[in-house]
């Protein structure tokens, strides 16, 4: 056919039409991989730079544990439970949420690493915040011991 392989794509009348810009094509894995040159969350982020990389690994890793932190935390202790109070505790959670979806994001480069960091993150803000290990697991595992153990609810899959 006329017009294939020269970089034009033949129109409805057999006249050829100029491709539309040309993209620069992106690797995207389906399988997890090793590696420092990856995307994530970001365009070009962290690239093929390897402190960039070691930036969005921490990145990610903290992350893991702020969510962990809001998940297990008393923030605030209100007065007494309304309408504010409802709304506030709404925020944090929403907060919370938006957090564990900006790391299922980064999860989704499928960086073997970026796994790892995630991982971890939510294993040491466990460890930190839920487990006992630094004080006062009864108020942690027992919320009807007449005071709740977090603002929010524990997440569940």
């Amino acid at each position: 056919m006329d017009g294939m392989g020269d970089g034009h794509t033949p129109g409805m009348n057999g006249t050829t039409v100029p491709p539309p810009h040309r993209h620069k094509m992106m690797m995207m894995h389906m399988t997890f991989f090793w590696g420092t040159q990856a995307e994530i969350l970001f365009s070009g982020w962290p690239g093929t730079r390897t402190r960039m990389y070691a930036l969005a690994i921490v990145f990610v890793f903290a992350l893991c544990v702020l969510v962990e932190w809001l998940s297990h935390s008393r923030l605030f202790i209100p007065a007494k439970p309304g309408f504010a109070a409802g709304v506030l505790r709404s925020l944090v959670h929403a907060l919370r949420m938006g957090l564990a979806y900006l790391a299922m994001l980064a999860l989704m480069s499928f960086n073997g690493g970026v796994f790892l960091a995630a991982v971890s993150g939510h294993a040491v803000g466990f460890l930190a915040f839920a487990s006992g290990a630094f004080g006062k697991p009864e108020e942690v595992y027992r919320p009807d011991a007449g005071k709740a153990a977090a603002d929010l609810p524990l997440m569940s899959c």
